[in-house]
């Protein structure tokens, strides 16, 4: 029987857990072998294939579908920032948060700069802020906790979300890694502050890579690729960038992010690349480059359950 097609812009009903109908109209498409999937309750949810054996960790990606905002910002826009109406973003974040298993409004914002700045949340204090208190979480790009019921959240349009679990020690951790936050390694720094707040061993840590652009998509000229040069080494810049002449390059953030893993103790097999590029995707996950900026934003997302 053929299968039946539909438009991804406006039809989220067929979107059902591990819904082959929907993985034909991703690039790339290899149903079989790939490391994130969708679940779908009231709004779809990208998961990761490689955090399902634990049943006390909720992690998730948003798509822009089964949202309220409008026009450009449609339809699951999860950022205050971006002109959205107030009501809208919070309905938004209602509905997504239904859907992955969490209440929205303990959630904890980062307050993204393009840094390396983490945040460890130690205390109950801490919830809801971003979203129903005012925060105090200033140029924060990477946030922390051991603490269960208490869902964190970093926000995307093209940059790189890692997701960290030490899952011995039961931490959880997301940073947001854009080119700038690569150079400056992030992710680095993320285990750093596990091994010193919790004391984490590498070996324990599992990451995933999520939805971002790739590098058919990521063109870079010679201001970026300086910095990059001046922070992984020749033979890592082999497998990370192509030269296209003219001053332009074509840059994998996606595997400069995992050799940054790999360097700071990772273990490779603890480490799931993304299959979803954001840029490519655009019907269904916003993109900065593809649409010139007129976007909304997607959400990261992370919480212990108390079990």
């Amino acid at each position: 029987m053929e299968r039946k097609r539909f438009d991804l812009k406006t039809d989220a009903t067929f979107m059902l857990r591990r819904n082959e109908h929907l993985q034909r109209y991703i690039e790339p498409y290899s149903f079989e072998n790939r490391t994130t999937y969708f679940d779908y309750k009231d709004v779809p949810v990208i998961k990761y294939k490689i955090f399902d054996d634990y049943d006390n960790l909720i992690t998730g990606f948003s798509t822009r579908l089964g949202g309220v905002s409008k026009a450009h910002l449609s339809s699951l826009n999860l950022s205050f920032s971006r002109g959205d109406e107030e009501e809208n973003v919070m309905e938004n974040h209602k509905r997504f948060a239904a859907s992955c298993g969490y209440d929205y409004k303990r959630l904890v914002f980062s307050d993204q700069v393009h840094n390396t700045n983490i945040r460890v949340i130690k205390s109950e204090d801490d919830a809801g802020k971003g979203i129903v208190k005012e925060s105090d979480i200033k140029e924060t790009d990477g946030l922390l906790t051991n603490l269960p019921d208490i869902p964190i959240m970093t926000f995307y349009a093209d940059c790189v979300p890692i997701y960290f679990y030490d899952k011995e020690k039961k931490i959880i951790g997301l940073a947001h890694s854009g080119w700038k936050g690569t150079v400056k390694n992030i992710a680095k720094k993320m285990v750093q502050t596990m091994k010193e707040e919790y004391g984490s061993s590498e070996s324990d840590i599992v990451c995933a890579i999520g939805p971002s652009i790739c590098r058919k998509c990521y063109e870079v000229d010679d201001i970026v690729m300086d910095r990059i040069k001046e922070c992984f080494s020749d033979k890592e810049i082999e497998k990370i960038a192509d030269d296209k002449g003219e001053g332009k390059y074509q840059l994998d953030l996606h595997l400069a992010c995992r050799i940054n893993l790999l360097n700071a103790g990772i273990l490779p097999e603890n480490i799931a690349m993304p299959d979803l590029c954001t840029s490519c995707n655009k019907n269904i996950l916003y993109s900065h480059r593809a649409s010139r900026g007129m976007r909304g934003n997607l959400a990261a997302v992370m919480m212990l359950k108390e079990i």
